[in-house]
């Protein structure tokens, strides 16, 4: 098995694999695939046996149904493309301490046989914070190689043991189990109130590595906002005047 980036603002991850080898996604994400690529989708994957680990898996932010792309009688290669504009890379998975993932939802783009996707942590944050559906982190464990995709540009940290970094929770990509995590608020009243960067924050504290993504997602769709159609008469903020 063989794994390739193309592109840089808009990568595409493309994975060749040899006669029998397997590589599993969540449903909806192939872009591309050769002929010798055989799909099979069920509820079964990422670690699930079942329709109850399915409906886990999707309470974790990924899909109910997963698709194993598998090489038939010859090599063959399938394609991911990116959601946003960001960045697509490899990670090693292993059941021992730092090789195991938690990843904000959606961030799976696929995985060898052996790795797991369970959700690693829930909290609703109040309504209208991530379109009222609270913050969720996607755990990437078990045995093999998984790839995921953050958005905007990568920054990495590496604390070390007790080091604290806060982030707004939008901004968090993924960090390895080691990292202790929680959600706090903004410190001060005024903050809160008069701040603009919202009442939460994320906490994480070494040892270990996280990886910030310079793209939240609602930061994106909040942009956007101003250049959508409108409710009245269907006029744009693009071109209205």
């Amino acid at each position: 098995m063989q794994d390739r980036v193309h592109g840089t603002v808009m990568p595409v991850l493309d994975i060749t694999l040899n006669p029998g080898e397997t590589v599993c996604a969540e449903s909806g994400e192939l872009s591309w695939m050769s002929a010798s690529i055989q799909m099979t989708t069920s509820t079964q994957g990422a670690g699930s046996s079942g329709v109850f680990g399915a409906l886990k898996r999707s309470l974790s932010g990924g899909t109910f149904f997963m698709t194993n792309y598998t090489a038939v009688n010859q090599p063959g290669s399938v394609s991911f493309a990116a959601h946003l504009p960001g960045q697509i890379f490899p990670v090693d998975v292993a059941p021992q301490p730092g090789y195991g993932f938690l990843a904000h939802r959606r961030s799976y783009v696929a995985g060898t046989t052996g790795v797991t996707l369970t959700t690693g942590f829930q909290q609703r944050l109040g309504a209208g914070v991530f379109g009222g559906e609270g913050f969720l982190l996607q755990r990437i464990g078990g045995q093999g190689r998984a790839w995921v995709q953050l958005s905007g540009e990568i920054v990495p940290y590496d604390l070390q043991p007790g080091q604290v970094i806060r982030a707004h929770p939008g901004h968090i990509g993924m960090f390895q189990d080691t990292v202790q995590f929680g959600i706090t608020t903004v410190p001060g009243i005024r903050n809160k109130l008069f701040g603009g960067d919202g009442i939460f924050l994320a906490e994480l504290t070494g040892p270990g590595r996280v990886w910030l993504q310079s793209l939240p997602i609602d930061r994106l769709a909040h942009s956007l906002t101003p250049y959508l159609p409108q409710n009245e008469g269907g006029r744009s903020g693009l071109f209205s005047n």
